[in-house]
């Protein structure tokens, strides 16, 4: 799970899913709370406008009749409204109450405030309630409290949030439905250039992204990548001819080279010469299979040989190199043998994988001298197929597998045991041409050479 989470965090599209549904989330909350704060303003707006309404009125009754027109005022204002009863006290600066429909001041009411809400119990009613009040002095006569019940604005304030934070739970689901859904369109796009990537990588020229004609930036790179495919499938196909004809044109003059050499070999006579022709001749053999094991390598490096890619039965391609190899194996002391899982058929360019595995062989006989045991084995693996040819000779250090696996890499300085360097190098790219790879390992004791291969990773379909 915890590898999960970082694969997860590590992921652009998922990183991007993330960002967008935190965006609208915090949006679609920065939206409501500006709602619910503008209303619940608007709303406490009104109604300390209609107290002060009821305040200036009374105030202004004061001024021009003194306390006795404002008694009268007070009891009309109360007996004119019947749905919205205001909350009137008018009382002497004692305490005396001369006109209201309060008992008495309430002691949670400050003698002269601006605004304030208290619970307060007006006469007559069964109840307190919630209120918001003003108070004024009237000069040396008293204090008036005017005031409104706000009960029922509380409540509409208790609905307008509950409405909202239920907005908001409905908004979350729908914000991450919808970053779900522009995050799986993007990463079909991205997809489907991965894939036009992996089949090129694979040998298969013919894939090219969709255009959907948007002109958008996917649209964009979606034409980038074509020209630069069409560009990689011109500069393949030239390499092919290239190399066809360079091996043409080498492999010829190497050819009558080593004619000439025998022929020499043959018509002299002097000890001395005819053993000079045949370093030349050996070294002549040494570069010819040097130069096709080059262009083998160049060959399966450019994805040439895909199309001769045949259903092979891998249990019966290890016996054929087993009856090959034996008699070598045997005359030098080695006991070569094979195991592969039955039913195993696969698609795969027989010529180059037998050449490979042979190579394979042939560096178990000339390198592990102190073993006797060399096994070629075939396993399916999660990812495809696994061919592996383990000794139990001295084996290489993990540090120079590497250099193992270079062109020309020889482990050998001295030169001692023949080779070109290129044995491992034509392995490793039979193996990609395959969709895989070679991996040296311990055999504990001895190495072992495993190729990776993908069944259907080289085949090239048909155009319809």
């Amino acid at each position: 799970m915890e590898g999960l989470g970082r694969s997860l965090f590590r992921s652009t599209i998922a990183r991007f899913v993330a960002l967008l549904f935190l965006s609208q989330v915090a949006l679609t909350f920065g939206v409501l709370f500006f709602v619910r704060q503008s209303s619940e303003a608007t709303l406490r707006s009104e109604q300390q406008e209609l107290v002060r309404g009821l305040r200036n009125d009374l105030v202004a009754a004061y001024r021009e009749g003194g306390e006795r027109q404002l008694v009268r005022l007070v009891g009309v204002r109360l007996q004119a409204t019947e749905s919205e009863v205001p909350i009137i006290l008018l009382v002497r600066r004692d305490g005396t109450v001369l006109a209201g429909n309060l008992k008495a001041w309430p002691a949670v009411v400050p003698k002269e405030t601006s605004w304030t809400s208290a619970t307060l119990l007006r006469n007559n009613s069964g109840r307190a309630e919630l209120t918001g009040v003003i108070t004024t002095r009237l000069g040396n006569d008293g204090y008036l409290l005017t005031g409104h019940v706000i009960d029922a604005s509380v409540r509409l304030k208790n609905l307008n949030r509950e409405a909202m934070l239920g907005a908001l739970l409905l908004a979350i689901p729908l914000a991450l439905l919808l970053a779900l859904l522009l995050g799986r369109m993007i990463n079909l796009r991205v997809r489907h250039i991965a894939e036009t990537a992996e089949a090129v990588g694979s040998g298969d020229f013919s894939h090219r992204v969709l255009s959907d004609g948007s002109g958008d930036s996917f649209d964009a790179l979606g034409q980038g990548v074509n020209a630069m495919l069409d560009r990689i499938e011109m500069l393949v196909g030239e390499l092919r001819i290239v190399t066809d004809g360079l091996a043409h044109d080498l492999r010829s003059p190497i050819t009558r080279l080593k004619f000439t050499l025998e022929r020499a070999m043959i018509e002299t006579s002097d000890p001395v010469a005819l053993s000079a022709l045949e370093k030349v001749s050996a070294e002549a053999e040494t570069l010819l299979a040097m130069l096709s094991t080059a262009l083998q390598i160049t060959r399966a490096e450019a994805g040439i040989g895909r199309e001769r890619f045949v259903e092979t039965d891998i249990s019966a391609l290890l016996a054929d190199l087993v009856e090959i190899y034996g008699p070598i194996a045997e005359e030098q002391s080695f006991i070569l043998s094979s195991k592969a899982s039955a039913g195993l058929v696969v698609p795969v360019h027989r010529e180059l994988l037998s050449q490979a595995l042979g190579n394979l062989v042939e560096n178990a006989l000339k390198y592990a001298s102190e073993g006797r045991e060399i096994v070629l084995s075939a396993s399916t693996s999660p990812h495809g197929v696994e061919l592996s040819v383990a000794d139990n000779g001295v084996g290489i250090p993990a540090d120079r597998r590497a250099e193992a696996m270079r062109k020309f890499g020889r482990l050998d300085p001295a030169r001692h045991v023949a080779g070109s360097g290129l044995g491992l190098a034509l392995v490793e790219a039979v193996a990609r041409l395959h969709g895989g790879r070679l991996e040296l390992g311990d055999n504990a004791p001895g190495l072992v050479a495993t190729m990776s291969i993908q069944p259907n990773a080289g085949i090239v379909k048909p155009a319809e």
